[in-house]
């Protein structure tokens, strides 16, 4: 079985020993061999929604540069509960109208925003201005004007951001970027893709004023990372068409299906399909040299099983996506260096769904707007 871990290099332990024995980051994941830092970057979970409660907190206790420290939530019964099973200091519990106090708190160093998308905005600001580092969870916003409110707001604060896509810490996902970067194959100038689910009872994600619209702004976002990453740049034109609604009763604030193409700068492009009323996985990308598939759980937390040209995809993955994406990001704090998933990125995103819902509004081909 091939490991997404390789051994240490020089230069690894040379960065080794500017972390103080920290830990470092090889391969954008936290090594298990690595030492634990002497004191561990602490995380405050703001919204203890399903995925903190499913995904993030367990994978905080898999990392080792950072852990959780604390939460904001408007549920005290929720927060007492978390503190008992965690075991952090009570005074590190905050609601989402005290929150900003976590100013004076040298426990908390980040904020990870885990609310829905129109939200989002406000909170990372505020946690911006505590002088809190921030990880916002995908969709970054509902608007590119949010988007840029939040990106100003951290440089004015001189906090780093970063947005919660953890399949750039993924084996078989930054296999894909590999092969788009080293050109293994050529470039890849055909995409295809289909990725959703059965949306089987009311939540906020059907609440347009919420989630900022249906399944595109919700699980086609990694449909557009994963063409993103097979192209190695940005689409700049899309055309889009929202499908029939099959249950328009249930569907009606956002849409339930909708299809559409990005093309690229080179000529390359990627057709895809996101729904809320079919469940599909997959993403495929070809080159005029060979080609990258994944058939099952292409866009899952750990179940992926995929294939190249050259034979079957087999990767080791010891940790969450989530804990490496954490790891990361706390490497990035200890180190200084750039998070790879940036709020220009998240923001870029907004871009591309912002002219996808206008295409398939219009009926037109629609450029990407770039600023």
């Amino acid at each position: 079985m091939k490991s997404f871990f390789r051994q240490p290099s020089r230069r690894d332990f040379l960065r080794l020993t500017v972390l103080g024995a920290a830990g470092l980051t090889v391969g954008n994941a936290l090594p298990l061999w690595a030492a634990e830092p002497k004191k561990k970057l602490g995380v405050a979970l703001l919204g203890l929604g399903n995925y903190s409660n499913g995904q993030l907190a367990p994978s905080l206790q898999q990392t080792k540069l950072c852990q959780l420290a604390g939460v904001i939530t408007g549920h005290p019964e929720k927060a007492e509960a978390w503190q008992q099973k965690y075991q952090f200091s009570p005074k590190n519990i905050y609601s989402y109208e005290n929150f900003d106090r976590i100013a004076n708190n040298p426990e908390i160093d980040i904020v990870y925003v885990v609310t829905p998308p129109s939200t989002h905005r406000e909170f990372v600001v505020r946690a911006a201005a505590a002088g809190k580092h921030v990880i916002c969870e995908k969709p970054m916003a509902t608007s590119v004007a949010d988007c840029e409110a939040m990106i100003a707001a951290c440089q004015k604060a001189k906090v780093k951001l970063s947005i919660g896509y953890r399949l750039h810490f993924d084996p078989y996902h930054q296999e894909l970027m590999r092969l788009q970067r080293e050109q293994d194959f050529g470039p890849f100038m055909k995409m295809k893709s289909d990725f959703g689910f059965t949306f089987g009872k009311h939540a906020w994600r059907v609440e347009k004023k919420l989630a900022g619209g249906g399944p595109l702004m919700d699980v086609g976002i990694y449909v557009i990372q994963g063409a993103c990453m097979a192209a190695g740049t940005a689409p700049v034109a899309v055309t889009a068409q929202e499908l029939p609604k099959l249950r328009p009763e249930f569907f009606n604030e956002v849409e339930e299906t909708i299809a559409f193409k990005l093309e690229f700068p080179n000529g390359a492009v990627c057709d895809a399909i996101t729904s809320y009323n079919h469940n599909a996985n997959n993403f495929r990308a070809e080159a005029a040299k060979g080609w990258y598939e994944l058939t099952e759980g292409a866009f899952s937390y750990r179940v992926l099983k995929g294939a190249t040209s050259r034979g079957p995809l087999e990767f080791d993955q010891p940790i969450k996506q989530q804990a490496m994406q954490m790891n990361d990001f706390a490497d990035c704090i200890l180190t200084g260096r750039t998070t790879p998933v940036t709020g220009e990125m998240g923001l870029r995103d907004i871009r591309i769904t912002t002219a996808i819902y206008e295409a398939a509004r219009t009926g037109k081909r629609v450029l990407v707007s770039k600023a």
